[in-house]
């Protein structure tokens, strides 16, 4: 209790206006992330590979959004990008409430994709403007564990309302989630309308006469490897939690529905419970060493998950699920607070956007990419094949993040600056 006072303390008012609404708007998210494809499906009545089709076109506009929004975060700032991101979110929620023909839920999720291209980013540069050093990465693992707890209570509050026998039900929860996004609205019209998030004079790029952008960034060794490591954890972890995850569960271990939402409410508690003790743990610590040990945990929540595959339906497969469900969670708590630090205390402030919508379109590739490879393994029977493939990428995020390390400057990688020899012997 005592680090959450003092991390509240050492807040800008900027910064708790910010943390503040994050549980309130992503709990409306909760009421309905999980049911989107029950609503096409099974309310609206279209067809399966429809409805998985129009779910894709969220990652899809998503991904294509991204890197322009990164420029426009930079150009115009984060706060003018966040607004319009979240009109979209809020039409396309609304759109979606009423949408009873596939071409308006076609424009409705297009919408909610747009506002997640432009919002990560730009939300991530905002953050970053109103908060520094040890704080900011404590500010990354809080809006992580607010935003899990969000998302947790409200899937369970969706899903004891919703009712696929009453459409009504879920055209009233997409109305809240509508409503609760009018509260960060709210927010940047109001008590932060005065903060643009953006350098007004960024300098010149002398070679090609413009100011730097995209080139300037990749040009970057440490960005390289970030981009790397970014895609790497995040196909091992959240590129499986659609399709690999109960995927495997349900056809390898042979585990109900119900076991499976057990383990994913397990999942939200642990990063919700244990997030600030973490934080408290790992400050003062280099972020990339951080990382390695999340890999371990990761890797033993992967190797508990798979052991269910050699004895399914059985007590095996329900303890490990459950200690998948655990431990996965303790890995995201180191995960959350470090590589968005990391990415943020790398970037220059007038290209902080650009370098926030890189990484978050190695995220995205990242979700893409990793449903497909798990559907054909698990389609294949392959299930012990994931397995082994997410273990061995465990490793992968261990090695990346020591070369990570070998080429990113002391305060990146959370640690003080090398004092010079002069000030030294001074």
């Amino acid at each position: 209790m005592s680090s959450l006072k003092s991390f509240w303390a050492a807040l800008p008012s900027e910064g708790r206006w910010l943390l503040s609404t994050v549980a309130v708007s992503t709990l409306g998210r909760g009421l309905v992330l999980p049911f989107t494809l029950i609503y096409l499906h099974e309310v609206r009545g279209f067809g399966l590979a429809l409805s998985g089709g129009l779910m894709a076109l969220i990652a899809a506009s998503a991904f294509v959004v991204t890197g322009p929004s990164g420029a426009l975060t930079d150009r115009y700032g984060a706060r003018v990008v966040m607004l319009g991101g979240q009109c979209a979110m809020l039409l396309g929620t609304v759109l979606l409430a009423f949408a009873t023909t596939p071409a308006a839920a076609a424009v409705a999720l297009l919408l909610l994709g747009i506002n997640f291209g432009a919002s990560w980013p730009a939300f991530s540069s905002l953050i970053a403007t109103v908060t520094e050093g040890e704080v900011r990465q404590q500010y990354f693992g809080v809006n992580f564990a607010l935003t899990n707890l969000g998302l947790g209570v409200g899937g369970v509050v969706g899903g004891l309302f919703a009712d696929v026998d009453r459409p009504g039900t879920f055209t009233g929860i997409y109305l809240v989630d509508a409503a609760c996004g009018l509260i960060p609205l709210a927010l940047l019209l109001g008590p932060l309308r005065h903060l643009h998030g953006r350098v007004l004079h960024p300098p010149r790029d002398l070679d090609a006469g413009l100011a730097p952008g995209y080139r300037t960034i990749v040009r970057s060794r440490p960005v390289r490897w970030l981009t790397l490591l970014t895609f790497v954890a995040t196909f091992i972890g959240y590129g499986q939690y659609e399709a690999g995850l109960p995927g495997f569960a349900r056809q390898s271990a042979g585990l109900s529905t119900e076991v499976i939402g057990v383990a994913f409410a397990l999942n939200t508690f642990v990063i919700v419970a244990l997030q600030f003790s973490v934080m408290g743990r790992i400050r003062g610590r280099r972020r990339t060493r951080v990382l390695m040990v999340m890999a371990g945990v990761w890797a033993v929540a992967w190797l508990a998950l798979g052991a269910g595959a050699l004895a399914p339906s059985s007590t095996v497969a329900i303890a490990g699920m459950m200690a998948f469900g655990l431990v996965f969670g303790l890995g995201e708590t180191l995960l959350q607070p470090t590589l968005p630090a990391i990415n943020n205390d790398l970037a220059a402030d007038y290209l902080r956007g650009r370098y926030n919508a890189l990484n978050a379109g190695a995220v995205q590739a990242a979700t893409v990419a990793g449903p497909v490879v798990s559907g054909v393994l698990l389609e294949q029977g392959a299930g012990l094949v994931l397995i082994v493939m997410m273990v061995l990428g465990c490793g992968l995020i261990a090695v990346v993040a020591k070369v990570l390390e070998r080429h990113l400057p002391a305060e990146a990688n959370g640690r003080p600056a090398p004092v010079p020899e002069a000030a030294r012997a001074a």
